[in-house]
């Protein structure tokens, strides 16, 4: 296990107001990047998010559940409002979200470098914060692995053709990229999530991870996929399914010692059965977290018990 501060996830905070039908709207602490540094602070991992959050009651709630979970959170001092989605959920609990978010993340000191670097979603595309963060990874990464979920959300995505180059980009300076089939679908219309995945990986990855919904995840590799199955579950809501997978998998990689700069060379010849065991701890942390409301990722413990369980 990674000693305290060692992994850095840099992204935003959102506040999920989750909205059914018949039902008082529900606040839940969410963003994806603060969604995987919970999943990592639950399963026993010393984390810290470098992030944005504003003075209301959305900044507190999100504050005391990260702190709660043990995440260290640095902030550059803004004091806009926490961002906020509306989260509204269909019958079989996939969620469509309305976003009021700003991005402006300042460049923030660090204490000492992290041995991993997560960032992805709106804090990689919303200007002017994303600037900082490319400069962030661009920084860090000599001394650390990187990892990257682009997490695509239209709505906030800008011009189409300006997003993809800057997705690109982020893949080119990840070790770990992770995206959805639907993220693909939007980045590159048309085209089989396969191709694309092998297409990224050229371009620097030591691995690229694809999720599919009810239809599993699989790793694109420079020697092949290797797919594994989503576990049975009663699905509650999707939101933080990604988040939770993303967890896992780092999860997975840092306890075998595939993450840092000295784990780099190891992870860069992956074989096929360790793959296979880090896709199988992320769907099982995907599996414990759609089966409750919002983005709450399992801790260890519960981790283990879907492992066995599948």
């Amino acid at each position: 296990m990674l000693d305290r501060l060692d992994l850095l996830v840099i992204g935003e905070c959102v506040a999920d107001i989750v909205r059914l039908p018949g039902a008082a709207d529900q606040v839940h602490p969410g963003g994806s990047p603060a969604n995987v540094a919970y999943g990592l602070a639950r399963l026993g991992h010393g984390t810290t998010l470098l992030t944005q959050l504003g003075p209301d009651d959305n900044g507190r709630l999100i504050r005391d559940h990260l702190t709660g979970a043990g995440v260290e959170i640095r902030t550059d001092g803004a004091t806009e409002p926490t961002p906020s989605a509306a989260v509204t959920l269909d019958d079989g609990g996939q969620a469509a979200y309305a976003f009021e978010i700003t991005w402006t993340l300042d460049p923030v000191s660090l204490d000492r470098a992290p041995h991993h670097v997560h960032t992805g979603s709106i804090a990689t595309v919303m200007e002017p914060g994303a600037a900082t963060v490319l400069a962030a990874v661009e920084s860090l990464r000599t001394s650390a692995t990187v990892s990257y979920d682009p997490n695509v959300r239209p709505e906030l995505m800008g011009d189409h053709d300006a997003a993809v180059r800057k997705v690109e980009c982020c893949v080119a300076l990840s070790d770990v990229v992770k995206a959805s089939d639907e993220d693909l679908q939007w980045l590159y219309p048309g085209q089989e999530p396969e191709r694309v995945a092998e297409r990224w990986l050229a371009t620097g990855p030591a691995v690229v991870l694809v999720t599919r919904g009810g239809d599993g995840a699989l790793a694109v590799l420079p020697d092949g996929q290797v797919m594994v199955d989503a576990l049975p579950t009663a699905v509650v809501d999707t939101v933080g399914a990604g988040d939770a997978f993303m967890s896992g998998a780092l999860h997975a990689l840092a306890s075998q010692g595939l993450l840092g700069a000295d784990g780099r060379e190891r992870l860069r010849s992956l074989d096929r059965d360790t793959v296979t065991d880090v896709l199988r701890h992320a769907v099982a942390g995907a599996a414990v977290t759609v089966a409750r409301a919002g983005a709450n990722p399992p801790d260890e413990k519960e981790l283990n018990t879907a492992l066995a369980r599948g």
